[in-house]
């Protein structure tokens, strides 16, 4: 069984990124998650959403936060730089030539193998799936 997420208003919502609670999704007054249970209702005007990344869920989770609580927004990363490496002046090592890799040498004799089974017999020529005698 395949478990996939379902779409919806979350999935509209870039990480790290405050967005009005009024533009995603409306509705009636609501608390800030950093306030508690004990805070006011705030309108949703006035909360803002933020998705963050959960390290077991890829779609993360959202938590509205009030003008004061609002995380501050994050730089984007610097982009990379590739860091040429100078040549060096020592001349490389020259390489060993590979050497062919041995072929495997089987000093194992050839058994018999039952026709019906394609199984090596026995050495008293009775193959043991099957029970046919090999000569």
């Amino acid at each position: 069984m395949k478990i996939v997420s379902s779409s919806d208003w979350r999935d509209a919502i870039a990480f790290e990124v405050p967005v009005l609670v009024a533009d995603v999704v409306p509705g009636e007054p609501t608390r800030c998650v950093a306030c508690g249970t004990d805070g006011a209702l705030i309108e949703r005007t006035e909360l803002w959403a933020v998705k963050h990344r959960h390290p077991k869920h890829h779609g993360g989770f959202v938590r509205f936060y009030c003008e004061t609580h609002k995380p501050a927004v994050a730089p984007p990363p610097p982009a990379p730089v590739e860091v040429k490496r100078a040549r060096s002046a020592a001349p490389r090592a020259e390489r060993r030539p590979s050497t062919p890799k041995a072929v495997a040498v089987t000093d194992r004799p050839m058994r018999t193998m039952c026709p019906d089974c394609f199984v090596e017999v026995s050495a008293g020529g009775d193959c043991g799936m099957c029970g046919t005698q090999v000569v």
